[in-house]
């Protein structure tokens, strides 16, 4: 029995942080001390607060430190853990503003939140399967399987209004049974974990923090819908998830979860590992199970759907791993403990990818009809250097806008359907004034037009077509018959694209042209950038009342477009300016600034 835990995040972020040298010098000094058999050290996986990594919390006391070093250890475990004295100046500073410890629980950016795909994340070693039972792990299969029927599990699935979080929001329970009801000699799970969107680690650190409910949810579909055998399609970017994946999979068949008669039920799973080459469309369900087969990545026609037609021409379930996620849960405390969090028709939690101009970046979860304002101000801190909010990016490439006059907007499927967005997976990201919304559509657009498998016409070539509009528009070349002609084109293409990827590619052109008409205008009459972010429509100039002509900007310029003598003012060559902002940023009179 261990007197303290010291949980250490070792999800990817805090691991880019140097997390794991803050392990081995926890040991090491914790054995020094002659604390080994009264302080464990575990390695965990993501507390949510990614933007202050390192992160450490000891318990009992949960005592939240944050960007920690490795200098830093040899304090927290001589005044800690040896004397019983918490290194206030350490702690994430909103903890240690009272003179009692304030729990991270209790802090802005967990209040609000409510875990049920995350709970075991930051809270579980992952590679231990012994602590994900010690969480009820594995109790919602073995109730699956010992008292009731795969028609009953569905059911329950159906009546909890679980819809799918890939972004599609398709009714879970629904799905299931569609495969469920066809008959044939082999079927399959397959779980989407081909997180694709920019800005989006929601499904990685799920299967990072906690592998086994994965495992386990799969399991329980496969049982639900008579399929025998599963595959996660996990992107090899993701390294630390297909380790801890591997070892989950691993301990499971030793402990008899997976494999042969399951609990003593008959009921046979196995599951299996599949990398993904970083494709962006095999996060298209059918994309992805011809990835799995080994053929090039690209979407089939539907109908016939998975369900009827899926992996290997099998009835197949797909679910990405957030869905997954929920199950045990469901499962285990029933339909209504799920339906009694979120809106009506958008039942349960949310996770999102909180990233942008925002000062509390990090993964939350929230109840479905959370205002996107609780999200960013409450949660998210607000926009950090006294910034104006201007818009949320929902769905990543696939998604839209939400501008800052619909900032009270309830987060949930329909809603964000109605003004012109889509929930996606889950990338939150959040724009403040400075953002150009032109450039911020072309910067979507482009990464679709890259990721774009050719196999359709409308996407292949219409995406192209729309992204060279968008580049005469930011260059100062564009006319008002260009925006008519980029709407039209962005609705064809919408209309009569073959997969979601080409379906939803013009989904962010579409939704600043609703919300940011009047920055289009101003690219193409005015030829003026609104935020100055379009290099070729602005102009940086030096202010002949401030400058003191120091020399500084000169000294500093990398092509040498400043002139001017000492103690004169400067001037600049817009020729030869390359608009890199270098001056600027040296300027210690604030003497240069953008036109």
């Amino acid at each position: 029995m261990y007197r303290s835990h010291v949980l250490v995040c070792g999800g990817t972020g805090c691991t880019s942080s140097n997390s794991a040298a803050i392990i081995e010098a926890l040991e090491k000094e914790i054995e020094a001390k002659g604390l080994k058999d009264e302080v464990k050290v575990i390695k965990t996986g993501c507390f949510g607060l990614c933007a202050l990594g390192p992160i450490m919390v000891v318990y009992p006391e949960g005592s939240f430190y944050s960007e920690v070093k490795v200098e830093n250890v040899p304090e927290i475990v001589e005044e800690h853990l040896l004397k019983g004295r918490i290194v206030k100046h350490l702690l994430y500073d909103e903890t240690a503003q009272t003179e009692d410890i304030k729990s991270i629980n209790d802090t802005n950016f967990y209040k609000k939140q409510k875990r049920v795909a995350l709970r075991n994340c930051g809270v579980i070693n992952p590679e231990d399967i012994d602590e994900y039972i010690a969480m009820d792990g594995y109790q919602a299969l073995a109730k699956a399987l010992t008292e009731m029927t795969p028609e009953q599990v569905i059911e329950v699935v159906k009546e909890s209004g679980l819809r799918g979080r890939g972004g599609g929001g398709f009714p879970t329970g629904l799905k299931w049974s569609f495969t469920a009801k066809n008959s044939a000699n082999q079927k399959y799970v397959v779980c989407n974990a081909d997180e694709g969107d920019p800005g989006a680690f929601m499904d990685r650190s799920v299967l990072e923090g906690d592998p086994h409910c994965i495992v386990e949810a799969m399991t329980i579909c496969g049982y639900a819908t008579g399929a025998t055998e599963g595959y996660i399609y996990v992107r090899a970017e993701y390294p630390i998830a297909v380790h801890r994946l591997e070892i989950a999979i691993k301990q499971a068949r030793e402990y008899g979860l997976l494999g042969k008669d399951i609990f003593g039920s008959g009921f046979d799973f196995d599951l299996h590992i599949r990398l993904g080459a970083g494709a962006f469309v095999c996060g298209e369900e059918t994309a992805l199970m011809t990835s799995i087969e080994g053929n090039r990545g690209e979407p089939r026609p539907r109908p016939p759907y998975p369900a009827v037609k899926g992996l290997f021409a099998k009835p197949t379930t797909e679910n990405n791993v957030e869905t997954f996620a929920n199950i045990p849960q469901i499962i285990l405390k029933g339909a209504s403990y799920f339906n009694s969090m979120g809106t009506e028709k958008s039942k349960g939690t949310k996770v999102f990818a909180l990233g942008g101009k925002i000062r509390n970046t990090g993964l939350v979860e929230i109840p479905m009809g959370t205002t996107l304002r609780e999200i960013i101000e409450d949660i998210g801190g607000g926009i950090p250097n006294g910034k104006k909010f201007k818009a949320a990016q929902t769905g990543g490439p696939s998604g839209g806008c939400i501008p800052a006059s619909l900032i009270d907007t309830e987060i949930d499927y329909d809603n964000l359907t109605a003004i012109g967005c889509m929930m996606g997976s889950g990338g939150l990201i959040v724009m403040d004034e400075d953002n150009c919304m032109v450039d911020i559509a072309k910067f979507f657009l482009d990464f679709t037009v890259d990721e774009s498998c050719g196999k359709c016409t409308p996407c292949r070539i219409g995406t192209k077509r729309m992204m060279e509009i968008l580049e005469k528009i930011t260059s100062g070349k564009g006319t008002l018959e260009d925006i008519d002609e980029l709407e039209s084109l962005a609705s064809y293409i919408k209309d009569n694209s073959l997969c979601g990827l080409g379906q939803t590619a013009p989904n962010p052109v579409l939704a600043t042209l609703r919300f940011f008409r009047d920055e289009y205008i101003a690219h193409v009459v005015d030829k003026k950038c609104p935020a100055g972010v379009c290099k070729a429509l602005l102009s940086i100039v030096i202010d002949p009342d401030k400058c003191k002509g120091c020399t500084l900007c000169a000294r500093k310029c990398p092509v040498g477009a400043i002139s001017g003598t000492v103690k004169n003012p400067h001037v600049i060559d817009q020729t030869k300016c390359i608009k890199c902002g270098v001056c600027m940023d040296n300027c210690k009179f604030k003497a240069i600034s953008k036109k």
